[in-house]
Formats: C-alpha cells, structure tokens, sequence
C-alpha cells in the first residue's frame, strides 16, 4: 500500500495578480513559499525553462515581484500532505499566554524551553505550527528569527510577507537589538567585554552538526557583559552583533567559559556544576528586543526569565 505523503496530484496551470502584500518578493521566494509542497528543483526548472511567466514574458528567479503583476504557474505536480499533527493542549494554552507584544504586523513570544521553533527532525510539531494553530485566519505566520529548542524568551513572529521583509532588513542592518542572560562557568574577566571569532558549522561523523571558531568561517561578535557574580560562575548579559547560529554559546566556550547546561559546547567541570544546581536545562534566556516596528513604532519587549532559571540563581547566590 503506497502512503499518502508519497503520492502526487498535478495542479493545473494557474493565473495569479500579484497583490501589494506579495510586492517585493523575489519570484523564488514567492513560489517556494506558497507552493512548499512543491520540490524546489521542480521550481527552479519552471523557472529557468520559460514555463513560469510574469505578464507573458520570461523572467529570472530573482526578479522583484510588483503589485498587478500577472503570474503564470504551470501545471506542478504536488505532494500530498498528512494532515498536521494535533498540538498538545499544554502548548497551546502556553503559547497563548506568552505572548507579550502583538499589532497587525507581528508578534512578540516569550518562548518556552523545550519547544522548537518549528517541527521536523523526528518533532511533530513546533513554536510555528502552534502558533498556525492557535490563529488558523493568520495566514502567513512566519519565524523572523530562530531561539534554539532549549533557549525561552522573546522570538518574533510576522503576520505579513511586507512585515517579514522590513524586519530581516532590519536585522541585516544590526537595527534590531537583541540581549540575553547567560549563566557561564567560572569568573568572567572584568575587561572582556568582546568576542570577535569567526564561526563555521560543521557536521560531525554521527551526522550531528556542531559550530567552531574558524578562520574560515563567517565574521561574528558578541558584546558581554557581567550582571552577577557567584563563587564558581558568572550571570552575563550577551548582546550579539551578528546572527550566526549557536554564537553565543561558542563564543563563550571559545574564551574558557561555556554555558551552564549546554549539552554541545560545556566542559566536564561545567557539567558537574550544572548537576549540583539542579540546572536541567541550558542557561540561556533572550531577555529583550528593542526595534522599530513596520508601522513605525518603536518597541522594547522584555521577557522575565523563568521560575526555574531564578530558583538556579538562588542557588548560586546561597539565598536556597
């Protein structure tokens, strides 16, 4: 018996009048998003041999869509798809409560540990797939940035393709400031205040990909900052500069100081000390975002670490 996600249905060729909040869009982007059942070698080949037109002529890959272009898409042949996966309701009571900024253009979370910014790898679901969940009329949910699985606190959400574009320009511009709070071992020295070390990821034997400071890799900076100092760790505050995955936590590593809890990058000694505090998890929080918003506002989120992470410090601190 063949399974449904293996089987196919041809799609008819279609005309679509591109609106204003499709403008702007690559014709790449356009179509990979709006047909993600689609394999991207198969729009790709529409594209280059002619078969996708903007108002009866050929155009490349990276032309700029405009409002009242008329879209040609040839017959496609699509894969058909499970139904999603029904979200816990744990989830979906949790998502709804942290959210702490929202307009007609974007949300502000407060993201759980333990739940991934989207599914696949072995997760059914993820913080995006709740999210559709939740607001099934939002049509064009999509991630501005990523939070890894274990790191909570503010992650930004756009409702709108326009949205998306005004805030990943504005995160190629460092005009969107991002601030953590990090828990490393050992004493922070008092006159780091930067980490400049490129940063290349690499795939491991096992298949598992890990990030290393690399003369080859690509330009990253960090700003700490010390918040609290304990016996055998130090509470930083991390503002990065660049947007390079894993940075913080290979930064930090790089320098002698690896993140609490951090199961890629912390050393036996840390490890150790995260057991005796009971840290089940990594010590690491986005704690604020300050940025202009599409409409124009100018918005500062913070987001409270949670009740677990405080109950960590206490223990440092001796007050538990």
């Amino acid at each position: 018996m063949s399974h449904p996600e293996k089987e196919a249905v041809a799609r008819g060729v279609e005309f679509i009048t591109i609106d204003l909040e499709s403008s702007g869009q690559r014709l790449d982007n356009f179509l990979l998003r709006r047909f993600s059942n689609v394999p991207k070698s198969r729009i790709y080949r529409a594209v280059r041999g002619g078969e996708v037109r903007i108002n009866k002529g050929r155009v490349a890959a990276k032309y700029k869509l405009c409002e009242g272009d008329l879209l040609r898409i040839p017959p496609l042949k699509v894969q058909l798809e499970e139904p999603p996966k029904r979200v816990a309701n744990h989830w979906l009571t949790l998502i709804e409560q942290s959210v702490i900024f929202e307009d007609d253009d974007l949300l502000v979370l407060n993201k759980p540990t333990g739940l991934a910014v989207h599914g696949g790898s072995g997760l059914n679901y993820g913080l995006i797939e709740v999210l559709r969940q939740l607001r099934p009329e939002a049509r064009r949910l999509e991630l501005v940035h990523r939070l890894d699985r274990d790191t909570s606190g503010c992650i930004m959400i756009a409702k709108k393709s326009s949205a998306l574009r005004h805030l990943h320009a504005a995160l190629r511009e460092r005009k969107i400031t991002k601030r953590y709070q990090a828990l490393v071992y050992g004493k922070w020295p008092r006159n780091r205040r930067q980490v400049d070390a490129p940063l290349k990821k690499f795939a491991l034997g096992s298949g598992e990909r890990i990030v290393r400071v690399n003369e080859e890799g690509q330009g990253s900076v960090t700003e700490f900052s010390v918040l609290e100092r304990f016996q055998n760790a130090t509470l930083v505050e991390a503002r990065p500069l660049t947007g390079r995955t894993h940075q913080i936590r290979v930064h930090a590593s790089h320098i002698g100081h690896c993140l609490l809890g951090d199961d890629k990058y912390a050393h036996a000694e840390a490890n150790t000390l995260a057991a005796q505090l009971n840290l089940g998890r990594l010590f690491l929080h986005a704690e604020s975002l300050e940025f202009t918003a599409p409409s124009g506002q100018r918005i500062k989120v913070a987001a409270p670490l949670d009740d677990a992470l405080r109950q960590v410090l206490d223990r440092c601190a001796g007050r538990a």
